[in-house]
């Protein structure tokens, strides 16, 4: 496996791929909100993700990935964003998680005011839900402009085959799916596919909700780790991600500002290549 030619990868840039659809380019590290971000208005609270959030911006990270299923997510990182005044640099996504055509409007209506947006960049159809109805609504949204993007999202490895299946009849710009060391069976089709069709991939539970740091408590980074920039188990565990070519970005989720920083470093440098993927299969996975 060679690295994809979208990546843009500068010296002490960070890297970043493009969104078929467009050619627009967003950096390959972003932030998930999922529990970090349902937390209360106290400044106590929300300090943590204001840090988070500067973290993220102030080394070219832009994605932010949130959902009505989520709590106080939206709302929380609309506010935040707008007190740092960074709305303008952000690429805002989130998702639709109802059944029904008015439903799904309204619900997505209430995304644009928690969020503090007129237009949002990315609206996903969260697990699939209702995903036939809500699409015809995200393709008006779109031609009207309130949208940039439409996407599917899941999180488990038995929604793969569907989610192949709608690929290969309707067009999205974007899909969202679990990839990680310990589960790879994206690789066999869905990551392919995204690829042939043009389809960007954001990727959710890059650490395997935690496992992957359990399997590699007690042991050292290797040596070779060092061949692509790797300083920490997190970098290694999202350039392993990002070292496949179809994935656009990797959103992992944190409230903790030096967690923010280390896994937005894992978005400078290089990446490992296909015998050093093995490696980390055979050391990790």
């Amino acid at each position: 496996m060679s690295l994809s030619p979208q990546l843009i990868q500068m010296k002490d840039n960070i890297n970043k791929r493009m969104i078929p659809a467009t050619g627009e380019e967003i950096a390959v590290v972003g932030l998930g909100t999922w529990q970090t971000f349902d937390v209360g208005p106290s400044r106590g609270e929300t300090e943590p993700l204001r840090e988070v959030l500067r973290t993220l911006i102030s080394k070219g990270g832009s994605v932010i990935d949130s959902s009505p299923m989520y709590g106080r997510s939206e709302q929380v990182a609309g506010d935040l964003s707008t007190e740092l005044s960074i709305n303008d640099k952000l690429f805002i996504s989130t998702k639709v998680w109802t059944t029904g055509k008015e439903n799904g409007i309204r619900q997505m209506n209430e995304s644009f005011r928690w969020l503090r947006r007129e237009k949002l960049d990315l609206m996903q159809i969260h697990n699939l839900t209702d995903w036939q109805t809500h699409i015809k609504t995200l393709r008006d949204m779109k031609g009207e402009g309130r949208i940039r993007y439409i996407g599917l999202t899941h999180y488990t490895d038995s929604a793969h085959d569907r989610l192949a299946a709608i690929l290969e009849k309707e067009k999205v710009d974007f899909i969202q799916i679990n990839y990680n060391l310990a589960e790879r069976n994206a690789e066999k089709k869905l990551l392919p596919l995204a690829r042939e069709k043009g389809v960007a991939v954001l990727i959710n539970q890059p650490f395997g909700s935690g496992t992957l740091f359990q399997k590699a408590r007690g042991k050292q980074l290797p040596e070779w780790s060092k061949e692509f920039g790797c300083q920490s188990w997190a970098q290694f565990f999202l350039k392993f991600i990002l070292s496949n070519p179809a994935v656009t970005c990797v959103i992992p989720g944190t409230s903790k500002p030096n967690h923010m920083l280390d896994n937005i470093r894992a978005a400078f440098g290089p990446l490992p290549n296909q015998q050093q993927r093995e490696e980390m299969v055979a050391l990790i996975g």
